[in-house]
């Protein structure tokens, strides 16, 4: 009700009365009075007059009602220790497909191989619930399509040359934008649930010791809207889990990358690989040529940007 009480005043630049509202929503003017003033506690601008009300501005805080389509639903936490942890509760609970989580910032974030994840207040921090009905071995391909989505979005809505870093790192020129963390659970061949969780720099400024990271504040010189983000890729990203084109994502995943044929060093929990990434596989492994001219296949970890002179010694 919240969201159909702000889509009629967004549309109307002058006061709207309470009698109007009331009849085009059929519910009581006490319980639009009510609905009002809990937007206004969210920090909704809504000006109230002996004329009605009028919508004077919006806070950017991605507040479940600001969601209409892609989702199944959306919760939203001004501070949580860790989106992922919360997603995962929920899906081992039953919750539906498509389920959001988001917060405004996180106490105990982390990335990869458990490396902790900055998340001050600015940033988007989000994990999507999804149980797509498809066997475990092919749910990597949908964390590339996540990535892959998610490129293209910051591509359309700011200009930006935003790449893919082997397995779902997003960067601008050698500095770190998004980072994404995917988990699952299956039983047997059945794909119980699979969590996406993505971090992306929009109004912060974070600063990772050994590496370079970028903010789209920093790279446009505007403030970006956060939900707008969100809003965008969450319904960009249900086209996509309802095409599922698994059989063409990573070929098209590939356009977008930075990865190939440049030295890197990939770094798992029990070794590390170092060498030329070759190719990107079908089922999302990186392919990396080794300096004795054999290959080998690295199935998930962090990957590091090599410069030719590391990499010589």
């Amino acid at each position: 009700m919240k969201g159909s009480i702000l889509k009629l005043l967004k549309a109307q630049p002058e006061a709207l009365s309470g009698e109007v509202i009331s009849k085009e929503l059929g519910i009581s003017r006490v319980s639009i009075w009510k609905h009002i003033r809990k937007l206004q506690e969210c920090g909704y601008q809504i000006d109230a007059s002996p004329k009605g009300y009028r919508f004077c501005g919006d806070p950017d805080i991605p507040y479940p009602w600001e969601f209409d389509e892609g989702p199944a639903t959306v919760h939203y936490f001004k501070v949580a220790d860790s989106t992922m942890e919360i997603a995962r509760e929920k899906a081992r609970s039953g919750c539906p497909d498509f389920t959001v989580v988001v917060a405004g910032r996180q106490r105990s974030g982390r990335g990869r191989l458990d490396r902790p994840w900055s998340s001050e207040e600015g940033g988007l921090y989000f994990t999507m619930v999804l149980r797509p009905p498809v066997p475990p071995a092919l749910s990597p391909r949908i964390s590339f399509g996540a990535s892959l989505v998610l490129v293209k979005v910051l591509r359309g809505m700011f200009g930006i040359q935003a790449e893919v870093k082997w397995p779902n790192d997003i960067l601008v020129g050698d500095g770190k934008l998004s980072g994404m963390l995917s988990e699952m659970e299956a039983d047997s061949d059945r794909l119980s649930y699979l969590n996406i969780g993505i971090g992306l720099n929009v109004n912060n400024a974070p600063s990772v010791e050994g590496q370079q990271t970028v903010s789209l504040a920093g790279l446009t010189g505007k403030r970006p809207i956060k939900k707008k983000i969100l809003a965008h890729f969450l319904s960009k990203f249900s086209i996509f889990m309802e095409e599922l084109p698994l059989d063409r994502v990573i070929s098209e995943w590939k356009r977008y990358t930075s990865t190939l044929n440049r030295p890197v060093r990939v770094v798992t929990y029990n070794d590390t690989t170092v060498g030329i990434a070759e190719d990107v596989a079908d089922d999302g492994t990186l392919v990396v040529r080794l300096d004795d001219g054999s290959t080998r296949k690295v199935v998930y970890g962090d990957c590091f940007y090599q410069n030719k002179q590391e990499f010589d010694v």
